[in-house]
């Protein structure tokens, strides 16, 4: 019974965290309400996250900001053509005592040994570097020369794409996509908002950011978010979501037949209930509901299903079907 109390006592505190971290972040940030949260559900879900949006909507200052709020190391990486992967990882270098005139190898860690990365316009590397990525988002830990060594925990890579010009990209494959946790949506300010920020922006206001989290607290809030309990009905709901977006499953409605060439894959559900988790810790609930499942289902989702030909003849979009789907 008291570790439950414990429990429902830690969720009061990062709902009260939230609210701190959100205060401090709109010191920077105007507006991106709906992004910053969602972000937040990545990070206490221990899942990273992929930002669509043009350029100049505050991607690298979002995540260089809440990295300050965190206490977390910080990092940013600039993917580009001609970027290799010891270029993210690290590699190792020949160097020389110079007393005994020895020589050995030592390892000299990249800009991926951080707690908060950056991968800013992962899509204009070759898939050769993007795939350097993959082993830390999965494993927490990269393999250089033959040895595998362990990243700073937490880690958390956020990645950012400019939707509007493809050309001389690379794009992700299906399965890099599959592995982050959510694909988030970064639009326009609307015209009070931009007015604030051409305000804020163009002065001479020195802004310091304050210290909510630490880096233990961030960890013990991520384990947290697993202990949340879900209802059958709730789980249910998931499942049925996640298998409804495949086009042979006997369930899926004609819409997704017609659409749909490929639906998400297992890690869907396990994004779905662990995303209601986190939003359900973040709300100061120690419970998740089938409202905390739809609330993330198009950030979860729409990176992971694959229109055909006749949805772009139709004009359908990725975030409508999943509207109509899950309505």
């Amino acid at each position: 019974m008291s570790t439950e109390l414990n429990d429902v006592a830690a969720a009061k505190k990062i709902q009260e965290a939230k609210t701190a971290i959100l205060s401090e972040i709109s010191k920077v940030i105007i507006g991106q309400n709906e992004a910053i949260e969602q972000v937040l559900i990545s990070l206490f879900a221990r899942g990273h996250c992929l930002i669509m949006g043009v350029p100049g909507l505050a991607k690298t200052l979002l995540i260089s900001s809440l990295s300050q709020v965190l206490d977390l190391k910080f990092s940013r990486i600039q993917f580009t053509p001609d970027l290799m992967p010891s270029d993210v990882t690290g590699s190792e270098i020949l160097q020389e005592d110079p007393a005994t005139r020895q020589r050995s190898f030592r390892f000299a860690s990249g800009p991926i040994f951080a707690n908060m990365v950056l991968a800013d316009e992962i899509n204009r590397t070759p898939p050769k570097t993007q795939s350097s990525v993959l082993e830390a988002m999965q494993e927490f830990q990269v393999t250089v020369a033959g040895s595998s060594r362990a990243l700073p925990l937490p880690f958390f890579v956020m990645a950012t794409e400019n939707p509007i010009e493809q050309e001389g990209t690379y794009p992700l494959p299906e399965a890099q996509l599959d592995r982050f946790f959510l694909q988030i949506k970064m639009g326009y300010p609307n015209e009070e908002e931009e007015r604030l920020i051409i305000a804020r922006t163009t002065g001479h206001h020195p802004i310091s950011l304050n210290k909510v989290l630490s880096a233990q607290e961030v960890l013990d809030y991520q384990t947290l978010v697993r202990k949340v309990p879900i209802s059958d009905s709730a789980t249910h709901l998931a499942v049925r979501i996640v298998r409804q977006t495949r086009p042979e499953d006997p369930t899926a409605p004609d819409f997704i037949k017609r659409w749909i060439l490929w639906g998400a894959g297992p890690r869907a559900g396990q994004a779905l209930v662990l995303g209601a988790k986190a939003r359900a810790v973040l709300s100061g609930r120690m419970a998740a509901t089938e409202e905390d499942i739809t609330a993330v289902s198009k950030p979860v989702l729409r990176h992971r299903l694959i229109l055909n030909f006749q949805a772009e003849a139709d004009g359908a979009k990725t975030d409508d079907i999943i509207s109509r789907l899950i309505s």
